[in-house]
């Protein structure tokens, strides 16, 4: 067995709490604005978003493909991590869910940190460019 593979599990872990402290949950009301993403030929619409830093933002994620697909909110280190999981299906989380072919899912999270991205790390979903960008003024 590789050494590093507990280690690599651990910084998965810590890396993913670091990135959920991040986001504040909020109950579906509380919210300073919608934003809808609609996921269309396995890419997302609008691909960048800007919100403000302390803003907590509905995100409306319309699947009209017929294949499931997922957002995922983070930084960097976050994306790299989800494209080398396993994990299969997302149960909700603020800025993480799975998203059943032709249907929508609703998420909430609070922006606190500058240089965001939203991907789908479903295999080879990611490398084909589904993924786009969150600007935090």
């Amino acid at each position: 067995m590789n050494a590093w593979g507990p280690i690599r599990a651990l910084l998965a872990a810590v890396l993913l709490a670091t990135a959920a402290a991040c986001a504040r949950p909020a109950a579906a009301r509380e919210h300073d604005r919608t934003i809808v993403v609609t996921i269309h030929f396995s890419h997302f619409h609008p691909s960048h978003v800007e919100v403000s830093r302390g803003e907590t933002v509905r995100f409306v994620i319309r699947n009209t493909d017929p294949i499931p697909h997922e957002f995922i909110v983070g930084p960097e280190a976050v994306q790299r991590i989800h494209e080398e999981g396993t994990e299969a299906f997302h149960p909700p989380r603020p800025g993480e869910l799975s998203i059943p072919a032709g249907s929508s899912r609703t998420t909430v999270y609070t922006f606190g940190r500058r240089g965001l991205l939203f991907g789908c790390h479903l295999p080879g979903h990611y490398a084909y460019g589904m993924r786009g960008s969150i600007s935090v003024m």
